[in-house]
Parts: C-alpha cells; structure tokens; sequence
C-alpha cells in the first residue's frame, strides 16, 4: 500500500497475522530475531537452556543450539542477532561482551572478544558485513570477517558518541543505517528513546526522539527495535502502545503510521522476510508473530 507523505496518512490496508510461534517455554525471554532471506529460516535469541533456536518456514523448530555456559560455544546473555547472507548466525553476547557467529548447525565459527564494552544490536549487510552497536561505548561498528573461514578481516568504528544505542537497522537497498539510542531524560526516572538515521556514507540525514513526537502525535514513543521495509520506510516498535510504527522514508521523516495496533504486548524485535512478512518479536508473551499484507 502506498503511504501518504501527510504526518498521519492512511496504514497500508490489511496487514493481518498469518502465524504465531514460540510461546513460553518454547521461547524465554526472546530479545532478538532475524530471517534468513535465502532459507525463510527465523532465528531468534532467547534465554532457554540452548540460547538460539531455529524456526523453519512453516514454523517448524529445526534446530536449537547455543547453550548457557562458559565453554566456549556457550553463549550467556544474547542480546540480539543476525543472519549473514551467507548463512551464518551472528549473536552479541551482553554476558560476556562478545560476537559469536556460528553456521545453521550451531557450530561456533568465530567469536570476537576483544575490544567492545557491551555489544548489543546488530544487523547483517548484503555483502555479509555487520553493523554493530555497543551500547556502553557509544559506538556503531562495521565488521568484516570470512565466516567459512572464521577468520575476522576488519572492525572499524563508524560513529561514535552515540548515546547508549542498541537497536540498528541496515537498508538492504540503499545502505542507510538507523540506530535507536536510549537517553536518560533529565529528572525524570524513566528514559526516553530517539531514532537517528545516517545514509550508507554515514552522514546523519534524520532524526526523532520521544520529544519530538509529543509535538506531533499523541502518545510518548519508546522504541526497543527497528527495521528498513523493501520500500526504505524506517519501521519501529513502541512499547508504550505495543504497536508497531512506520515512520516513513528518511528524506519524508518522520510521518506517523501505525501498522500493528493491537495484539501485541511487548514487542522487542522487529525484521522483515525475503517474501516482505513483517516478523514481530513478543516478549510479553515469548513469541514470534509473522504479519503480512
């Protein structure tokens, strides 16, 4: 559906719930998720006993692995994950502040220790690279390496002085970049979220924080994940309303357009599929929900 470029403008008709997976004990805790585009596969991270679990496109669990623990093909405390194009699974440990990449068997081909203060969000690009946050540095970084080979070839620090970011989102079009950094709101005990756009050449073309928004629209957004739909539109999750946000191309930012307005309660991912289904992580109720038009 086309979007208006008004600061509300008409959802796109029909975006229905097709598919629900996971739920408590199947799924803990779910923080991240990812769709291989080549397989259809679902990757999400979660805290059970084998710390990522594998769906298939039909919804099927096909693989489980990463176990809890300090071996190390363990993995302590994902934060969120990836699915390079070359079929490796990348996950940022928040236990031991690290990036672990494993192949579709869970095999542990490469795990990057050294130099990051907390590693939170990432996203693969289509050449397989990875843009990575670390929320305590303040960073984003670029990260290059040969899974097959588990060999790391290069991690360049693209932006700094970012404030606490953790969620990020590549355009698997045009290479722009947004990040969602979490600001601690002066006085106030809870902290408030903004939104920041750079193109692939990392200059900032957009931003919106929770301030921001209370200009235009109604309710105070705080936005735990974000996503580039095929279009470039930038899509987010609040989990104020506990819906899920389009807020427009980033030379029209932002428009206001809420895509999923209800049946969620807490969601905390957010990817899309080769086939352009919306994946929705739950955390409230620890499952996947995959909508499309």
């Amino acid at each position: 559906g086309r979007r208006s470029g008004g600061a509300t403008g008409p959802a796109p008709a029909g975006l229905g719930l097709r598919l629900s997976l996971g739920g408590w004990g199947s799924l803990v805790n779910p923080t991240g998720v990812a769709a291989c585009r080549r397989s259809g596969r679902l990757v999400v991270a979660h805290d059970g006993k084998k710390r990522i679990h594998v769906f298939g496109p039909s919804g099927s669990c096909l693989q489980r692995f990463g176990e809890r623990g300090d071996a190390g093909n363990d993995i302590k405390y994902p934060l969120d994950v990836t699915v390079t194009s070359d079929g490796h699974v990348v996950v940022t440990d928040g236990g031991d502040r690290s990036v672990k990449a494993f192949d579709f068997e869970g095999k542990g081909v490469l795990a990057i220790r050294e130099g990051f203060c907390l590693p939170w969000g990432l996203d693969a690009t289509p050449e397989s690279e990875v843009i990575l946050t670390d929320s305590e540095a303040g960073a984003l970084y670029r990260l290059t390496a040969d899974f097959k080979k588990g060999k790391l070839k290069k991690c360049q620090m693209i932006r700094s002085q970012l404030i606490s970011p953790r969620g990020v989102a590549v355009s698997q079009t045009s290479g722009a970049i947004v990040v969602i950094e979490h600001l601690k709101a002066q006085g106030l005990d809870h902290s408030s979220t903004r939104v920041k756009i750079f193109s692939a050449e990392m200059d900032l073309v957009g931003q919106m924080d929770s301030f921001g928004l209370n200009l235009v629209f109604p309710s105070k957004i705080y936005t735990t994940a974000v996503a580039f739909d095929k279009e470039g539109h930038v899509i987010v999750t609040d989990v104020c309303s506990q819906a899920v946000i389009c807020l427009g191309k980033p030379e029209n930012f932002p428009i206001f357009n809420p895509l999923i307005s209800h049946g969620l309660s807490y969601p905390v991912g957010l990817t899309y599929m080769a086939n352009n289904s919306l994946v929705v992580l739950d955390s409230g109720d620890h499952s996947v929900k995959i909508y499309s038009s």
